[in-house]
């Protein structure tokens, strides 16, 4: 028989350290705090966005974009149709610190005034794509077979056309041209993206514990789909939506340079940057105004987009 290992003798000059087991029972160091109440993704999410500067100052710049838009009588007194061709091209002074566009329009108060159309295009839109795509996403995903083949072939057919060219053709269609009109052409072409991320979201988590509990426990399929398959299945859809309510800003900001976006009675970045380039070698800053503020919007929703993409992704997270 072999005789049990006896331990090493410490070094010279080397110390053993043993920890007082009577101090520390494993029972103490093991005990969890029960009196913490208890967290979820979206806590934890928050708690990271908190943290992170990316979201702090895109936060800022949409709060004051929102701010602009619902209240622009804060921010400018002038109106932005009255015009004075007088002014063309004038250069800024006391009241109107951008100067004036080529009709004489105050530019500082059509900046702050368009930011209204744009705002509402890009808000309609997105939610009307979230609606569309994440109702046929989450149904192609939850139910599979013969519901997901023709709703995904469906969603290529779409997917296949380009949102501006889709939405040039609608616009030109239409005899009455609002922000509501151009959010419409945008959802028609705009959906399919946000249908392929909820498919595929649901996908993932359709064969998770608790859908299978839930079924289990005798709830129909539109309940556990509602109750918690499309909650468990937000988080990338909120990413994409956020990332292209700017994109869908600056697309209607393409309609209307255009000429088939909103109306010239309309007051938008777009319709002032279309306007701004006959003066764009005497006078640049007419143009670079309304396209300043257009840039900023649509930098601001791809900052926050990106922010909330990493906090809600827990394998992109720092441990």
């Amino acid at each position: 028989m072999h005789e049990p290992s006896r331990p090493r003798p410490p070094l010279p000059g080397q110390e053993h350290f043993v920890a007082d087991v009577a101090g520390t029972p494993l029972q103490t160091t093991d005990r969890l705090d029960e009196s913490a109440p208890p967290t979820s993704l979206w806590v934890d999410a928050w708690h990271q966005l908190r943290r992170r500067p990316l979201f702090l100052v895109s936060a800022l710049l949409i709060l004051l974009i929102v701010a602009v838009s619902l209240f622009p009588q804060l921010f400018t007194s002038q109106e932005p149709r009255s015009c004075n061709l007088a002014d063309s091209l004038a250069a800024g002074r006391a009241g109107h610190p951008f100067g004036f566009d080529l009709q004489g329009c105050d530019v500082y108060a059509r900046v702050v005034h368009g930011a209204r159309a744009s705002v509402l295009v890009g808000i309609f839109t997105t939610l009307g794509v979230v609606l569309v795509g994440g109702t046929v996403g989450a149904l192609a995903g939850f139910y599979g077979g013969w519901i997901d083949a023709v709703l995904s072939r469906v969603a290529d057919v779409f997917f296949a056309i380009p949102l501006v060219l889709g939405s040039i053709v609608v616009m030109q269609s239409v005899s009455e041209r609002t922000p509501l009109t151009v959010a419409v052409a945008l959802v028609v072409f705009g959906w399919p993206q946000v249908a392929r991320i909820m498919r595929g979201a649901v996908l993932s988590v359709r064969q998770a514990e608790f859908i299978t509990a839930s079924r289990a426990l005798g709830a129909s399929s539109r309940s556990t789909l509602l109750r918690h398959a499309v909650p468990n299945a937000l988080g990338p859809v909120i990413v994409i939506a956020t990332i292209s309510l700017g994109i869908f800003i600056a697309t209607e900001a393409t309609l209307s340079f255009l000429g088939i976006g909103l109306p010239p009675t309309t007051v938008s970045w777009g319709g002032d940057i279309s306007q701004a380039q006959r003066s764009l070698r005497t006078q640049p800053a007419v143009l670079l105004y309304p396209a300043g503020a257009l840039s900023l919007t649509v930098l601001s929703f791809i900052m926050l987009g990106d922010a909330v993409r990493d906090a809600l992704d827990p394998k992109g997270r720092a441990r």
